[in-house]
């Protein structure tokens, strides 16, 4: 399975008052998202599963955040992971019934410098998100913002994290970014399908410039 140029990470602490995250994803959807990393990680295991399946049977696939979920595509690991017995298990690729993934397609890593992708690259994943593109407001203060020249001639497929918006996610794909992730320029939309939809156009247009 391709990797997609958009991945919108979930985070239902910045959703609008009154806006389910179903009800978000299910907008995003229907603009064309087609793949969700699902974190929630102060949920239970089991809710964060029911949360994937939903999402699932909106028609996107699901990229789980930290470890598998039952029917994810993928698995996104915190910066740094390596060596460890989920690592091991999943960079394997398994695809035994009780893995607690169909099978892991995608297995990605969160890096905040050019060395950090290098290493993933070296570590066997098959894409990173570097952080931070730009000044965020989901993460304020979250690090200097590493801006375009992070991205050139990167060893494996990166997306660009962080205060990314449809007006600098062609800046981002232009200077060597395979895509952009995002999370609260959607998450904090009052119509979030048609950020997703703005998002599209741009990595469209930028990709005709490539």
């Amino acid at each position: 399975m391709t990797l997609p140029r958009l991945l919108v990470l979930t985070d239902r602490s910045q959703l609008p008052l009154g806006r389910s995250l179903l009800a978000t994803l299910a907008e995003c959807r229907a603009a064309g998202l087609t793949h969700v990393v699902v974190r929630e990680l102060d949920e239970p295991p089991e809710q964060r599963a029911k949360l994937a399946a939903a999402a699932a049977e909106l028609g996107l696939a699901v990229i789980a955040a930290h470890g598998p979920l039952p029917g994810s595509v993928g698995v996104h690991l915190p910066a740094g992971a390596r060596g460890n017995t989920s690592f091991d298990a999943l960079s394997g690729r398994s695809r035994r019934p009780d893995s607690g993934c169909n099978s892991v397609l995608h297995l990605g890593r969160s890096c905040h410098s050019r060395p950090d992708v290098t290493a993933a690259a070296a570590d066997g994943f098959d894409y990173a998100m570097l952080s931070p593109y730009a000044l965020t407001g989901s993460k304020p203060g979250y690090g200097p913002p590493l801006g375009p020249g992070a991205f050139a001639d990167l060893p494996l497929p990166t997306y660009a994290l962080g205060g990314i918006t449809p007006v600098n996610a062609t800046e981002a794909v232009g200077a060597g970014a395979y895509g952009v992730a995002v999370m609260g320029a959607v998450m904090r939309a009052d119509e979030p399908g048609q950020v997703v939809s703005d998002l599209l156009a741009a990595l469209a247009s930028a990709e005709v410039v490539r």
